[in-house]
């Protein structure tokens, strides 16, 4: 896979954000660990606290299309002069599937940092927390 398509994706995806309140277009691209890409965008709700963010829309679309096994993401907004990471309740959601994800974070020119799902959310709560002893 070719960290430029998984960036195109991303970047594709924002185009399409449902952000008529915040005018804050966001987009994600998730890689399977088979090699498909699942992309989402977020999508706002009057009652703000129901909005929906980019990556766990491509996260829920994933799910549902039978997709449990994920190596990276690349995430995209429309500031220009910095990189911006995942939510924390996004970084949490990601943690869901592993712990060891790709991060490409990046601006809307297509430039991009990697980083690591590790990195953005250090001592994690992650489902091996719950497994019984």
């Amino acid at each position: 896979m070719a960290v430029a398509e998984l960036v195109a994706k991303c970047l594709q995806a924002r185009e399409m954000a449902y952000c008529p309140y915040s005018g804050f277009p966001v987009g994600a691209a998730i890689l399977t660990t088979g090699g498909a890409i699942i992309t989402g965008c977020n999508v706002e709700n009057a009652s703000y606290g129901l909005t929906v963010c980019a990556e766990r829309t491509a996260i829920q679309r994933a799910v549902a299309e039978g997709y449990r096994r994920f190596t990276a993401i690349a995430v995209t907004c429309d500031i220009k002069d910095s990189f911006v990471g995942p939510c924390g309740a996004c970084r949490q959601v990601l943690m869901e599937f592993g712990t060891e994800w790709d991060v490409y974070l990046t601006k809307p020119d297509g430039t991009y940092r990697k980083t690591s799902l590790r990195d953005l959310l250090p001592l994690a709560f992650t489902p091996a927390h719950l497994q019984k002893n």
